[in-house]
């Protein structure tokens, strides 16, 4: 079944046109992705602005174009972090409507985690009692996934993500030593409130999804270009990672924009991003009592996970 999964976060709107087998195997057809910032000022506003919107519906109307073009048989269009609470929410729905023809769902963060977590472990071979935690780490939230190969047993969603952290907080060029300590503080934070409801200290393998992540990790290999096929299911020693943290999060803008590996919507938020992956990794590291000491880039994450849920969909009303 050729289907088309749409994923509108906070920092990026991405396309996934894919064909899936009875089996749940994903196989691309097109995957893309568009920088739009549609959560750029709602921390602080509460609604998308004009500009915001205005660049979201220009690349909903090139995925359309794409998804007409490909004979796609079901479209489904998920909105996260950004779009759950804002003012003019309606606005933003009614333009999707109009230019897809379906109407985007504002899921849940418990849904959005189970998805992300269904696209990372379905290309990923584990022993299937191991513990995965799934993290992915957005623009305006990140997810926390804990389950095995069986599914997911734990899940939530938390307001940290590298824009919101970015504008609240790493403001500066490069970010001071006091911006640095005040987004490190909140993340642990959030992680403690994450340790309250679910048992992260049973983490046996991390792996971590969406842009932030698979950045550090091209940055932590040394490509020389980003390779998605290089970054998918590396798995990278905390040291390295933390090298290229350090980095990342301590050179200026110009210097990340001339970064090849660096996409130029993440240049001036991959410095918070990347801060509060490798603070996520030391705190896992300490609550494992140092099991912790790698961990694994996905390139398949939400967008497969839509996937394979409309082609499940179409199955059980066949």
């Amino acid at each position: 079944m050729r289907v088309a999964a749409i994923d509108c976060g906070t920092n990026s709107i991405r396309l996934l046109i894919a064909d899936v087998e009875s089996t749940g195997r994903v196989t691309d057809v097109v995957r893309q992705m568009t920088v739009v910032r549609l959560g750029e000022g709602v921390d602080e506003t509460g609604e998308f602005s004009t500009d915001a919107l205005e660049r979201t519906f220009a690349a909903v109307d090139n995925y359309a174009a794409l998804i007409r073009r490909h004979r796609v048989e079901a479209v489904r269009f998920v909105a996260t972090s950004a779009s759950r609470d804002v003012a003019n929410r309606d606005e933003f729905i009614a333009g999707v409507h109009h230019r897809l023809g379906v109407e985007p769902e504002v899921i849940r963060g418990s849904e959005e985690a189970g998805l992300s977590f269904a696209g990372a472990a379905s290309v990923l071979d584990w022993d299937a009692e191991r513990k995965i935690l799934v993290v992915d780490l957005g623009g305006g939230s990140t997810e926390f996934v804990l389950g095995t190969s069986a599914g997911v047993e734990h899940a939530i969603s938390t307001d940290m993500g590298c824009v919101r952290f970015t504008e609240r907080h790493m403001r500066s060029d490069p970010p001071t030593d006091t911006e640095q300590s005040m987004t490190a503080f909140e993340t642990l934070s959030f992680l403690e409130n994450v340790s309250e409801v679910m048992p992260l200290h049973e983490t046996e393998v991390v792996i971590g999804v969406a842009g932030t992540v698979t950045t550090v990790a091209a940055h932590a290999l040394k490509l020389e270009d980003y390779e998605p096929d290089l970054i998918h299911g590396a798995e990278i020693d905390l040291d390295r990672i933390h090298q290229s943290v350090d980095q990342l999060v301590h050179s200026t803008r110009d210097a990340r924009a001339h970064m090849p590996i660096m996409h130029p919507g993440r240049v001036d938020v991959i410095g918070a991003g990347a801060l509060i992956w490798g603070t996520i990794l030391d705190y896992l590291n300490k609550v494992t009592e140092g099991r912790i000491i790698s961990a694994v880039a996905s390139e398949h994450d939400i967008l497969d996970g839509i996937a394979m849920s409309l082609a499940h969909s179409a199955e059980k009303s066949a």
